[in-house]
């Protein structure tokens, strides 16, 4: 429960009316109770977080006409309806027409509050939904976006927020897909060097014999076939930011010019002897642990200690599944738009817990995919 979570409860019996109510403040939910339908209607809006419980046998307003006024508000606010003169075709044309739940009297404590719980999760999760849809519609760039309330994603907004114009040399440590590259384009972003280039660079995607001309450029007949002078991703970052994808994958000998750059700010392109001076700030990420494998020799030790100035580590998917259900509809937003489609509706609270007990070994990757 949450302080804006509201249950209204109509029906035109006190006696009823207060003992439910009753039992569900005894489950801590906020309750306001109606004698009236069009009482309950007149505090209803579309912003309106809350679930409606209601008897359907009422004067002047009953509960399926109420439901269907509701519906014109905002379609989305579940409806539950309760009567003791329901039969088969009723509640079937009630669902048809809206209902989120249509219970029977004489039903359980247990049935009612297990339909009001899950009738709660699912307008909880359309309010959100929409917080989301206004949030990202008032960004010029959505792929940017760091979604989610989990209490790691706070921590690392405030980090990001710290250090983006300390221009210090940054580590990010997280598995595969858990957004190591927004991550970095989010402390760009925030920087004073938003406005120059920001270079993303997959060492472990770039063929070895041709990743120091890409890195560092060339000059003309460097090599066979360098026909003329080539400006590397470095200087073509200069005053911006360098982000190097997959770190661990970078040569044993380009991490020893790579330190240069790092601790000289200068370059040098192949075939050149001519010292370039850069100001670049270096965004390094890795899925492995860098200082075991500089003990096992398969990273220089001192490269390490030199990109390890600060250091971010970014939690896996199954340690924030709070965050599943943003993420879910973000990324189902980002392929509607991609694809031209209608965004589909909510899914259903049971999908989205689902969702949230899957181990995710790829992480936001595999929840996108």
């Amino acid at each position: 429960m949450t302080s804006e979570d509201k249950i209204f409860l109509v029906d035109d019996e006190k006696v009823v009316r207060l003992s439910l109510k009753r039992e569900l403040q005894n489950k801590n939910y906020s309750v306001e109770d109606f004698e009236s339908a069009k009482d309950a209607l007149s505090l209803i809006s579309e912003d309106w977080q809350g679930v409606i419980v209601s008897d359907v046998m009422m004067p002047k307003m009953n509960g399926l006409t109420l439901m269907e006024k509701v519906r014109e508000v905002d379609p989305e606010i579940p409806v539950i309806l309760i009567t003791g003169q329901g039969n088969i075709p009723m509640a079937v044309q009630a669902i048809q027409n809206g209902a989120y739940d249509f219970l029977e009297k004489p039903f359980s404590t247990d049935t009612l509050i297990d339909a009001v719980k899950r009738a709660v999760e699912k307008r909880r999760l359309v309010m959100e939904v929409r917080r989301l849809q206004s949030k990202i519609r008032v960004q010029s760039e959505t792929k940017n976006t760091i979604i989610g309330k989990s209490a790691s994603i706070e921590r690392l907004r405030q980090v990001i927020s710290n250090i983006a114009d300390a221009d210090a040399d940054i580590l990010i440590l997280g598995e595969t897909g858990t957004g190591k590259d927004l991550v970095a384009q989010n402390i760009h972003q925030a920087s004073k060097r938003r406005n120059h280039n920001f270079t993303a660079i997959n060492c472990g995607a770039m063929p070895e014999n041709i990743i120091e001309s890409e890195l560092f450029g060339h000059e003309a007949g460097a090599f066979t076939g360098a026909d003329k002078r080539r400006i590397g991703k470095f200087e073509h970052s200069n005053k911006g930011t360098v982000f190097l994808d997959e770190i661990e994958s970078m040569p044993l000998h380009l991490q020893v010019k790579l330190l240069r750059v790092i601790q000289e700010k200068v370059i040098e392109r192949v075939g050149s002897n001519e010292s370039i001076p850069l100001d670049i700030r270096i965004i390094a990420a890795t899925k492995t642990d860098l200082k075991l494998a500089s003990e096992k020799g398969l990273f220089r030790e001192d490269l390490y200690y030199r990109l390890n100035v600060v250091q971010i580590t970014l939690a896996p998917l199954r340690e924030r599944s709070e965050d599943i259900p943003l993420l879910f509809q973000h990324l189902v937003m980002d392929a509607c738009s991609r694809y031209h489609q209608e965004t589909p509706p909510v899914p259903t609270a049971e999908y989205i817990q689902e969702l949230q007990l899957r181990k995710w070994e790829g992480n936001i990757r595999e929840l996108k995919n």
